[in-house]
């Protein structure tokens, strides 16, 4: 670890996004991190996977991506700054153990916002303390960023639903105990006619088709439904619900993910400044240039416009607004901020930057595919952008009525 990263101060937990438990937690995962994520082995990428859920579960971490203090959350509500803040923390030391938090959190937190009792008593307890794998299970061959596309189809059949389809880049697909499962019910066209399943992984009917290698390994699959019966009662919420229920996980974890951009990214800087300092070039260092200065400091501004759009969204959220454009915004300024800062400390680093193994190369291959998944970049700028098309129209009739 460098020494710029050892005493990283994260002068952003003086903003007033944050209150003092916010910084007392901040302060103990960064202590964590340095005691257990010294040496994260990446050889077998599930047993590591599994292994990092719990020790994370029994560290207490996980309790906080779960939402209710009666099944095992650090609260009644998902706090949003604190996911944020466990994440980007995490992110900067590891990637698969910023993973490994991240998805017990998703693949529950449709559990956590519409489960019966009975549904949170049964999933999310054991989720909190690591002993049971989450998964969320959206996306599908042809709906990816298009989830009103979505073609797995669940048809009623007495007292159950019979699943039939395919669902794809499904993180911790064959490790998980139990996936969150997103199937086209009927109700009505489009995103109306969906509705959320808990699906155990030991279902009849369910197989994991393929594993997915990525460039930057973690647990990936397809995953296979042909006649998989799930009783009626593992059903989230009403039916046609589904797709609601989905965005609100995502307005939760898509702020996260940004989170987590900016964990790369502040490593990507650690690095490039302690390679900046220490390399000899032409009879000075990398850092006398003034090319060299002025790259650093869009690094800087990168990471702090970052910051502040991820805790202002979540922030927001943690006081009850709607944050589907501040989540949004986050999300795409964050990651390809992040890919950017990541790119310049590879250029600083130079021929050593492409090094398999070196830390700016394995954060080259891990920053690529948050600006994807839980929404690629062109789907934020189209959130944003309809978003503000309809303020204004809102606005405009408001005063037309005046």
């Amino acid at each position: 670890m460098s020494a710029e990263r050892d005493v990283d101060l994260h002068s952003a937990l003086a903003w007033p996004f944050f209150e003092p438990r916010h910084r007392e937690l901040a302060a103990r995962i960064e202590a964590w991190c340095r005691s257990n994520l010294s040496h994260v082995e990446h050889g077998d990428v599930d047993s590591t996977c599994r292994q990092l859920v719990r020790e994370l579960g029994a560290a207490g971490w996980l309790k906080y991506g779960v939402g209710g203090v009666a099944y095992g959350g650090h609260g009644d509500t998902i706090d949003t700054r604190a996911v944020c803040l466990l994440r980007e923390t995490l992110a900067r030391h590891s990637g698969l153990a910023d993973f490994a938090l991240a998805m017990q959190g998703l693949g529950s937190g449709a559990i956590s916002l519409g489960g019966t009792h009975e549904q949170k008593t049964r999933y999310l307890p054991r989720v909190a303390n690591g002993t049971a794998i989450a998964a969320f299970a959206l996306s599908e061959p042809e709906a990816g960023s298009d989830v009103a596309a979505m073609s797995l189809a669940a048809r009623e059949d007495g007292d159950a639903y019979v699943l039939d389809g395919d669902k794809t880049w499904i993180s911790n697909g064959g490790i998980a105990d139990f996936y969150v499962v997103f199937a086209r019910t009927g109700e009505a066209p489009g995103a109306r006619g969906i509705s959320a399943f808990i699906v155990d992984a030991d279902t009849p009917g369910l197989e994991i088709a393929e594993r997915i290698d990525v460039i930057a390994p973690h647990p990936l699959a397809r995953l296979h439904f042909a006649g998989a019966r799930v009783p009626r009662s593992q059903m989230l919420g009403a039916p046609g619900e589904g797709f609601k229920l989905a965005m609100r996980t995502l307005d939760i974890f898509r702020t996260s993910v940004a989170a987590a951009s900016l964990g790369f990214a502040r490593h990507a800087m650690a690095e490039g400044l302690t390679r900046a300092a220490s390399r000899k070039m032409f009879g000075q260092t990398l850092s006398d240039f003034q090319l060299t200065q002025a790259k650093l400091a869009q690094m800087a501004l990168t990471i702090d416009s970052s910051a502040l759009l991820v805790y202002r969204a979540a922030w927001l959220r943690d006081q009850g607004e709607s944050v589907t454009r501040e989540a949004a915004m986050a999300k795409w300024h964050a990651s390809e901020g992040a890919q950017q800062v990541i790119d310049a400390a590879v250029q600083l680093y130079g021929g050593m930057g492409v090094q398999s193994g070196v830390a700016v190369e394995v954060l080259y291959r891990e920053i690529r595919a948050l600006r994807i998944y839980e929404g690629a970049t062109e789907v934020q700028q189209l959130i944003v952008g309809r978003d503000l098309l309809k303020e204004h129209a809102a606005t405009s009739s408001g005063e037309r009525a005046k």
